[in-house]
């Protein structure tokens, strides 16, 4: 079941992929098809993205491009662009704007500012790097100059995730829905047991919202109290979950029976309008009991599963079955984020010095 969301969510892509496709140029569209069987379609939507804005640029910013619309560049013209070219695009990704001009209204059309960081610039670095070297390897090219280009330093930031006083404040905040508006509270007390559910099974399994939003009420199997997810790439696999989670998911699904919007087929967690709830659902329900639960922290469902791998790790030690658990390809990756006590260790600095004894 959580594999046919996952399929359906890949059509969407590649409807998307297509879509943008009709504006670009035949030798982007031939890369995009010689990935087809080697990328997911997340990777490869990314890549459209990446290359229509560099393309845009082109015809924008570039004099030797000016005039042509982005479908009519050629590899030749590819061919001509320099390093110092892309140096200055790179640049340009900073900060820029484009206006969007209505074609049914005279006037100057709406401006939208962008900005791009250093995980920005990285990302469209690495889809340069694949464009050029497909175009070159295919002999479209004379010379990569793509392959000089310098990644930007990614600079790791701490981790934010919740403490145990913090993640008791959060269901406090959900289960009473204090410092909610009158319209939240109203939504709010007809969502709790979804809303406890979901915030439970984030903090209890460390599952990703994408394949939260995924789950059908047939992948959970309460015998074994574990649930079937498809994880980045495809991968099936099996999760675990204890009692706590298991009262959580009950009490909502009860709900659900009670309201006639129960059968296996169905997905676990609704909309009000009883449809499949939506990632961004997921993500403004967390910001909107977190900002009143931990004003200080910006957390959304990703720091929930950083709360979760931070607790698995503290409480076993074994940074091999926290990859595993959360689906990490490479234990670096897991051991980077989850092995790091540096926030616990500035706590017990800030006990430590005393710089005026307490009189007796």
């Amino acid at each position: 079941m959580a594999r046919a969301y996952y399929n359906e969510q890949n059509k969407i892509l590649a409807q998307k992929i297509r879509d943008i496709c009709k504006d670009m140029p035949d030798w982007f569209v031939d890369f995009i098809r010689s990935t087809g069987d080697t990328l997911e379609p997340r990777t490869r939507f990314n890549y459209c993205i990446d290359c229509r804005i560099f393309l845009n640029y082109l015809v924008t910013e570039h004099k030797s491009f000016y005039g042509l619309r982005p479908y009519q560049i050629t590899a030749e013209q590819i061919g001509t662009i320099t390093h110092r070219d892309l140096e200055i695009y790179l640049e340009y990704l900073s900060y820029y704007v484009t206006i969007n001009k209505n074609s049914d209204s005279d006037d100057d059309g709406t401006e939208n500012e962008y900005e791009n960081g250093e995980h920005g610039k990285a990302r469209k670095i690495a889809s340069l790097r694949s464009i050029f070297k497909y175009l070159y390897k295919s002999e479209l090219i004379s010379s990569n100059p793509a392959e000089l280009l310098t990644t930007p330093k990614i600079h790791e930031k701490s981790i934010i995730r919740l403490t145990p006083e913090e993640v008791h404040n959060l269901f406090i905040i959900i289960e009473n829905g204090d410092g909610l508006t009158d319209r939240q509270r109203s939504y709010q007390k007809k969502t709790i047991k979804r809303d406890l559910a979901i915030v439970v099974l984030f903090l209890t399994s460390g599952i990703r919202v994408s394949e939260l939003v995924g789950l059908n009420v047939g992948d959970i199997d309460f015998d074994t109290n574990s649930f079937k997810v498809i994880r980045k790439g495809g991968n099936e696999a099996i999760l675990y979950f204890g009692d706590e989670t298991a009262e959580a998911i009950n009490d909502y699904l009860t709900e659900r029976k009670n309201t006639g919007t129960y059968a296996t087929d169905t997905p676990l967690f609704l909309s009000m309008q009883n449809k499949r709830i939506t990632v961004r659902s997921v993500e403004n329900l967390i910001k909107k009991y977190a900002k009143l639960a931990v004003p200080l922290k910006k957390i959304t469902p990703h720091k929930l599963r950083s709360t979760y791998g931070t607790m698995l790790y503290q409480n076993t030690g074994d940074i091999y079955l926290v990859a595993d658990v959360l689906g990490h390809k490479d234990v670096n990756t897991t051991r980077r984020h989850y092995a790091d006590q540096s926030d616990d260790n500035r706590r017990m600095a800030a006990r430590a010095v005393r710089i005026r004894e307490t009189e007796e």
